[in-house]
C-alpha cells in the first residue's frame, strides 16, 4: 500500500498577512483572559509614574495610603508614612532632578493586587538633595526594578532595587 502525500505551500505574500492577523488575534485572546484587576494593577502603576514625571510630588503622593511602607533597598530601613515619603523621597528627587523621567521597562509582573517591573530613570542633578547633598549639575541614566503593592487602588508598599553605586558614580559622589 502505497501512501501519497500531497504538500500544499502558501505563498509568503499571503502567509504574512494572515501570521499578522493570527497574532494579533492571539494577543486579544491573552488581553480578554486578563483578570480586570491586573489591568487596573499596571493602570494605576502608570498612573503613580505619570505624576512623578509631570514633577508632581503631590498626584504621586496621592497614590499611597497614609501608612504606606516605601522601601528604598540602597537604604535599608523602609519609611513609613505618606507625608514621610513624599518629603524625603518624591519631592527630594524631584526637587534634585526636575527633568526626571522614570519610565517602565517591557511587561510589568501582576500577581493579585502586586505589581513588578524594571524602569529606568534618568536626569540631570541641578537641585540639592533633601538629605543637604549639594546639585552636581550632572546627567544620569540608570536602572532599576520595583515591587507596587496596591489596596483598593492605593499603594501600601513600594519597594526600589537598582544600582546606588553606579548612580553615585554618575553624579560624581563617589
Amino acid at each position: 500500500m502505497s501512501h501519497s502525500t500531497q504538500s500544499t505551500s502558501i505563498p509568503i505574500s499571503t502567509a504574512a498577512p494572515l501570521f499578522s492577523q493570527m497574532a494579533a488575534a492571539i494577543c486579544v485572546v491573552f488581553l480578554l483572559a486578563m483578570p480586570a484587576h491586573a489591568t487596573d494593577v499596571v493602570s494605576n502603576m502608570k498612573s503613580y509614574l505619570a505624576a512623578w514625571n509631570a514633577h508632581d510630588a503631590d498626584k504621586a503622593a496621592s497614590f499611597l495610603v497614609e501608612d504606606v511602607t516605601f522601601f528604598d533597598a540602597s537604604v535599608g530601613t523602609p519609611l513609613k508614612g505618606r507625608e514621610n515619603a513624599k518629603k524625603n523621597v518624591i519631592e527630594s528627587f524631584i526637587n534634585a532632578v526636575p527633568d526626571s523621567k522614570w519610565e517602565s521597562i517591557g511587561d510589568p509582573i501582576v500577581n493579585g493586587e502586586t505589581v513588578a517591573f524594571e524602569w529606568q530613570y534618568s536626569g540631570t542633578n541641578t537641585g540639592d538633595w533633601a538629605d543637604g547633598t549639594s546639585a552636581t549639575g550632572k546627567t544620569f541614566e540608570f536602572k532599576g526594578m520595583s515591587v507596587f503593592r496596591f489596596k483598593e487602588d492605593k499603594l501600601v508598599y513600594q519597594g526600589d532595587y537598582y544600582d546606588a553605586l553606579g548612580f553615585f558614580k554618575q553624579l560624581g559622589l563617589m
